[in-house]
């Protein structure tokens, strides 16, 4: 304000009036006309109150700039506020995802744990199952051995019983095999 009253002062101090030919104040002098109407016009928005009017725009002005600014203040608090809570959020998401990679691998390992614990398992049971089939085997050739070697020592004392028995001693030894199962039974 300051500036442009002493602007305004100067201007006038140097005005073509003072360089002006003969009286100042005569209404020939175009120089004082044009003063006089300067001075109207000035008075006149002065009287129709025009400096309160742009005042009064410029403080409206001055009102809606400021309330733009704390809209601005408040929505970029806003924005603040939402940046801190996503990246809040991203960061609890980051930990979950973590978590749940944690999990997966444990399961994945427990899994793995599990898995070679089964196999051991089936082998050891097929390991039981082969030395079972082996010794079934092994029992079964066993049993055939003694089978055919009962089957041979009954031939061979058949046929040396029938070479050495006679008749006589082969009825005798039927009838005493009928009294021992007769025996037995009753």
């Amino acid at each position: 304000m300051k500036k442009l009253a002493t602007t305004a002062l100067l201007s006038l101090a140097a005005s073509p009036a003072f360089a002006a030919s003969g009286p100042f104040l005569s209404l020939h002098n175009t120089n004082f006309i044009v003063l006089l109407a300067f001075i109207v016009f000035v008075a006149a928005l002065i009287y129709f109150g025009v400096p309160s009017l742009i005042g009064g725009l410029l403080d409206k002005r001055a009102d809606t700039i400021r309330a733009e600014l704390e809209e601005a203040k408040a929505l970029r608090e806003e924005a603040q506020t939402l940046l801190a809570s996503y990246e809040r959020k991203q960061k609890e998401v980051q930990a979950q995802a973590e978590r749940i990679v944690d999990s997966a691998r444990d399961e994945a390992v427990k899994a793995a744990e599990q898995a070679k614990a089964d196999i051991k398992a089936s082998v050891v049971r097929r390991l039981a199952a082969a030395e079972d089939q082996i010794a079934s085997a092994e029992a079964a050739a066993v049993r055939e051995i003694r089978d055919r070697a009962v089957n041979v020592a009954v031939g061979a004392a058949r046929d040396l019983l029938a070479a050495q028995m006679t008749a006589t001693e082969a009825n005798k030894l039927i009838d005493e095999s009928i009294e021992t199962v007769e025996a037995r039974l009753h």
